[in-house]
């Protein structure tokens, strides 16, 4: 089975505030765990120093510029997707960019959706990708990721697909935050969700609780949050 994916860690180095929230909170929203600098020299120290799954760059920036910050990132880090964030569209800068190492350039102003198409677009063709844990608690047994069985107190075992097991991996790693069902979608599926209209997360989770043996009405593992989506109770040791 191949490794379980939890959320992208996307860094953002942008000077530009507006922007940066901006990126940050549709990052956020799609599932992603975001990151962010305004200056060079600190975007690249977190770089190098923390274990992301995607930078997205702006080329002009106090500290550093986003040229050299490529450069040592691709020497340094060659398998990290990088997208390039610039104003300038010129077809000599865009092939330079590419050239340097880039994995996209996406033009100023750019459309938060399309920004997230090309995020995903990435991050599916790059062969990275960041381990779950093996073992999940919960209230009455335990999870063992890598077999994708689910053992209860008393001794029955149940086997998962791989789509619960990933969806527990992303609850569980998450004990006691809401994460909503765009989150899930992005997160266990790799899908954007926007303007996506699927239940396939719901009955995943309906699922899964007939496996935990959770109770719907009276939740001691999963809790639906109404209007916001799941909750792993992280009560049980994991």
């Amino acid at each position: 089975m191949d490794a379980l994916t939890l959320s992208p860690r996307t860094l953002v180095i942008e000077d530009d505030a507006a922007i940066r929230r901006g990126v940050v909170d549709a990052l956020r929203a799609a599932g992603h765990e975001p990151s962010a600098a305004g200056r060079g020299d600190e975007g690249l120290a977190q770089a190098l120093d923390g274990a992301f799954d995607l930078v997205l760059l702006d080329l002009v920036l106090p500290g550093n510029s986003g040229w050299d910050i490529l450069r040592v990132l691709r020497a340094a880090q060659p398998e990290l997707p990088i997208i390039v964030l610039t104003a300038c569209g010129a077809e000599d800068q865009r092939v330079n960019g590419l050239k340097a190492g880039a994995d996209d350039y996406v033009v100023k102003p750019f459309s938060l959706r399309e920004l997230l198409a090309r995020v995903d677009a990435v991050i599916r063709r790059t062969p990275r990708r960041v381990p779950g844990p093996t073992r999940v608690r919960f209230v009455g047994g335990v999870v063992d990721i890598t077999q994708r069985t689910l053992t209860r107190d008393a001794g029955q075992v149940v086997d998962l697909s791989e789509k619960e097991a990933a969806l527990l991996v992303f609850l569980a790693a998450r004990a006691g935050q809401v994460v909503s069902r765009e989150q899930l979608l992005a997160g266990v599926w790799g899908l954007n969700p926007q303007g996506l209209n699927t239940r396939t997360v719901d009955m995943h989770i309906t699922r899964l609780r007939e496996k935990l043996g959770d109770n719907a009405a009276k939740s001691r593992v999963l809790n639906t949050v109404w209007g916001r989506g799941y909750q792993f109770d992280g009560t049980a040791e994991n």
